[in-house]
């Protein structure tokens, strides 16, 4: 039985990271940061690049949280890895500023106002559902650290 329970544990967090993941970066494709980035710097030829750093990134930080690696970079790196992420995330919050002027013309044009309300919704039901398992479920997010 605990076989199975562990099974069951395994592929339904399996399942939920990767839906996660998904929604990420369906998220920063949907905003547009990568063709914004590279079209206000002129790079668009280096647009394969960003996809490609940013989904190494993805994969680096699932790493970094499931496992308990240790990397001796030290201060100065630390602080220049800390800057890139700055950077990457005001990109994304003016990519996201400008993509807020769209999404009111769009829900218009495809006559989406009354599965709206539910898609808010259905967000807001799932988000308090994770977040009440989180904080009331003693051991649902256990590191395994002590």
């Amino acid at each position: 039985m605990t076989m199975i329970k562990n099974a069951a544990a395994i592929i339904i967090g399996f399942s939920s990271g990767v839906i996660v993941a998904g929604a990420v970066f369906a998220f920063i494709t949907a905003v547009g940061v990568v063709s914004r980035l590279a079209q206000k710097t002129k790079t668009q030829k280096y647009a394969r690049i960003y996809e490609m750093a940013i989904g190494a990134g993805g994969l680096f930080s699932a790493i970094a949280m499931t496992t308990q690696v240790y990397l001796p970079i030290g201060t100065p790196m630390v602080i220049m890895l800390s800057l890139f992420v700055g950077v990457f995330m005001g990109c994304l919050a003016m990519s996201l500023a400008e993509v807020l002027n769209v999404i009111p013309i769009f829900t218009r044009r495809v006559r989406l106002q009354k599965g709206l309300f539910f898609l808010v919704l259905a967000i807001a039901i799932g988000k308090l559902a994770g977040a009440l398992m989180y904080f009331l479920i003693p051991g649902f997010f256990d590191t395994g650290s002590s």
